[in-house]
């Protein structure tokens, strides 16, 4: 006797499992599917199918669905066709500007009403027909969101303060970062990201691999005070993205990493190595590189120092001290060793250390002591190799 056979189709199963299974489909196959019959293309406007690939794709939430007043397969459907071709990079860049704004709002409020609404699609087009040159979508996808800043102080890409020099970076609107498109030798289709009004410095992003740039990354232009042709410029390269440029920003300032100082973001970088603890004190320095007094040719790099001296918070009151003297050895990378050694302030009397709250030794403190050399609690050294 001959056993009956049967076919299974997916689409027979109770609806439980299917939309189970559907679950795990990406927009583009359950877009698929609903092409396959009756039934799946019922299915695959479940609601809660695209409720999920709304948040995954733009962080939607049930309260942006409400007010749209449509349902979560529409409003996906709106969003893409306003949004589609930065879909691998929206979720990345709306969270970095949402995080952002967030842990800037209470510390830095200027910063954050000097943001502009994004950009339209017509306004990007229309700029990139103006520079001759194709901008890059996670770019784009950034100033959809919000197109840069107003020129106003502080900048959001960090400033740095010493005794006699300042800096702080814009972020650029797609508008003006036009007007600075460069064509000139040497810096051929470079589009400026930030400006500085106090040192004329811009953070520049190559839309074309000319002259030993790659495409898209991000750099500081250095001239080449070796060279004899006028037109040289090395760099200082800050990212090979303006993804990668923006989102490690980002992640240094909310993380912390960054300090805000005075409703300014600083740009100091700790280095988890260069902590030393001796009974209740700890010390640790961040450092800082600054490219408008560095060259590449010749080598000369420029860097400031942070210093932050803490105290237990176990540590009794009657432990607490002040500093008295200091010590600097500071070694290069051809093997020079400078030692550097007096007072523990120059110019100025230390706080007296206490269990709480730690003492923060930066620009409060900072005092010029020569023409060259800035010598306090924030100590300034030029470093050549």
């Amino acid at each position: 006797m001959a056993a009956a056979t049967s076919e299974l189709r997916v689409d027979h199963l109770p609806s439980d499992p299917l939309l189970h299974i559907l679950s795990f489909l990406d927009f583009r196959d359950l877009v698929h599917c609903s092409y396959v019959s009756r039934r799946l293309n019922e299915l695959s406007k479940h609601n809660p199918l695209w409720r999920a690939l709304c948040s995954k794709h733009w962080l939607l939430s049930d309260v942006d669905r409400l007010q749209s007043g449509v349902s979560w397969f529409c409003l996906f459907k709106q969003y893409y066709r306003d949004l589609g071709r930065y879909i691998q990079f929206y979720p990345v860049l709306k969270r970095a500007w949402e995080q952002l704004k967030s842990f800037l709002q209470q510390r830095c409020p200027r910063m954050i009403a000097s943001l502009k609404e994004g950009a339209t699609e017509v306004e990007l087009n229309d700029i990139e027909a103006q520079i001759g040159c194709r901008l890059p979508d996670d770019y784009r996808c950034s100033y959809r969101i919000h197109n840069g800043q107003k020129l106003v102080i502080p900048g959001l890409m960090g400033s740095m303060s010493l005794s006699n020099h300042y800096r702080s970076e814009v972020l650029l609107d797609v508008e003006t970062a036009a007007g600075g498109f460069q064509q000139r030798k040497g810096m051929r289709r470079c589009l400026p990201l930030t400006f500085c009004f106090h040192t004329g410095l811009s953070q520049y992003m190559a839309l074309e691999p000319a002259e030993g740039r790659r495409m898209f990354e991000s750099f500081y232009p250095c001239p080449d005070q070796t060279a004899q042709d006028p037109s040289a410029i090395d760099m200082f390269i800050t990212g090979s993205c303006f993804l990668e440029w923006f989102t490690t920003y980002v992640h240094n300032v909310v993380t912390g990493e960054y300090p805000i100082i005075r409703d300014q973001i600083f740009r100091y970088v700790h280095d988890k190595g260069c902590v030393a603890t001796t009974d209740d004190i700890t010390v640790s320095v961040s450092t800082s590189f600054l490219p408008e007094l560095s060259s590449v040719h010749p080598p000369h790099f420029f860097f400031t120092y942070r210093i932050r001296i803490e105290m237990s918070s176990s540590a009794s009151p009657e432990a607490a001290c002040q500093l008295d003297s200091r010590y600097w050895k500071i070694t290069t990378s051809d093997g020079n060793v400078e030692e550097v050694q007096g007072p523990g302030v120059v110019g100025t009397l230390l706080p007296v250390t206490r269990p709480h709250p730690p003492v923060q030794l930066g620009r409060d403190w900072l005092r010029r002591a020569s023409d060259s050399v800035c010598v306090s609690v924030c100590v300034q050294e030029s470093f050549r190799s």
